[in-house]
């Protein structure tokens, strides 16, 4: 059990590697946030209905074994979230660039502590205030010194809140179904909502014709390695992680992909000192929760023992 949990925490490492890669990526498409949305989860979806026919892994919408019209109703809402994560994500990197999008999305291993307790049994934990208005004013330090990426960073703040809200409702189920069952259905949503939209505003949408060969290739990646294979991924890992390793893993997402955006796009990702000092503190903070809170939990763990 053991190595199980060691090998899911490796393998979600490297999922939150290749979602560093995917901010990247983002800066690269060249369409906006809603349609590229879109088209990456329209794609995915497509990959995961082929995956699941060949390893022969049913739907379940209808028939004896068919899911409760209620699970697939919270499937449908988990997919619209994921899709207006991804979109505020991605229009935040349009907005500012990827090291000022990351740094705010690290900010929700801290929403998640705060929402989870609202959404499960779990409790709140006193230190956990003072560690909130620690980022706060981390934040308000950053809002402060880079003034021209305000909007980027409220979306980056909003993806942030919907990134700990999806993970929070995914991981009771990650443990009762398949993972490319939960994803095809989630995704499949994502697209249905956005579809809704262009039905709206049909301006905003972007045909095929109208991506570039680079497009193709990028949303060609963004859709199959890091999101069809790395949403069925992360989805696998939560039948063994909790949501909070899984959501303080992900926080090792701006360091990934902060990297990676000064390898791949050079100067653009540029930032000011004081920048990268409100980003450490953020970072600091939440990595020193998620310490504590290990060391809590043991302790929890070993007081069960001696008293049974």
């Amino acid at each position: 059990m053991r190595d199980d949990k060691l090998l899911n925490y490796l393998h979600l490492h490297f999922i939150v590697f290749i979602w560093g890669f995917t901010a990247v990526l983002g800066a690269l498409i060249s369409i906006e946030s809603i349609p590229l949305v879109w088209w990456r989860m329209l794609l995915a979806v497509i990959l995961i209905f082929i995956y699941m026919k060949i390893m022969r892994i049913p739907l379940q919408f209808k028939g004896v074994n068919a899911l409760p019209r209620k699970r697939i109703l919270g499937f449908v809402g988990a997919g619209i979230v994921i899709a207006l994560h991804w979109v505020t994500f991605f229009g935040a990197i349009k907005e500012s660039n990827v090291s000022v999008t990351l740094a705010m999305l690290s900010t929700g291993a801290f929403f998640t502590a705060i929402l989870e307790p609202l959404f499960t049994s779990k409790k709140f934990v006193g230190y956990e205030v003072i560690f909130g208005v620690i980022i706060i004013a981390a934040l308000y330090y950053i809002f402060k010194v880079e003034t021209q990426y305000v909007t980027g960073m409220i979306l980056g703040l909003i993806s942030a809140v919907l990134s700990a809200t999806f993970s929070i409702i995914n991981v009771k189920w990650a443990k009762e179904h398949p993972p490319s069952l939960i994803s095809i259905y989630e995704l499949a949503s994502g697209v249905a909502f956005i579809s809704l939209y262009f039905l709206i505003f049909p301006t905003d949408f972007v045909g095929p014709l109208v991506l570039t060969s680079y497009d193709w290739l990028w949303i060609g990646i963004l859709a199959s390695f890091c999101t069809a294979y790395a949403f069925i991924a992360s989805v696998k890992v939560m039948k063994f992680l909790s949501a909070y390793t899984v959501m303080l893993t992900i926080n090792l997402e701006p360091v990934y992909g902060i990297f990676l955006a000064f390898l791949i796009l050079g100067d653009a990702e540029q930032m000011t000192p004081e920048f990268y000092v409100g980003a450490g503190v953020i970072l600091a903070v939440i990595l020193t929760n998620g310490i504590l809170k290990n060391r809590r939990n043991r302790r929890k763990k070993k007081e069960l023992k001696i008293h049974a």
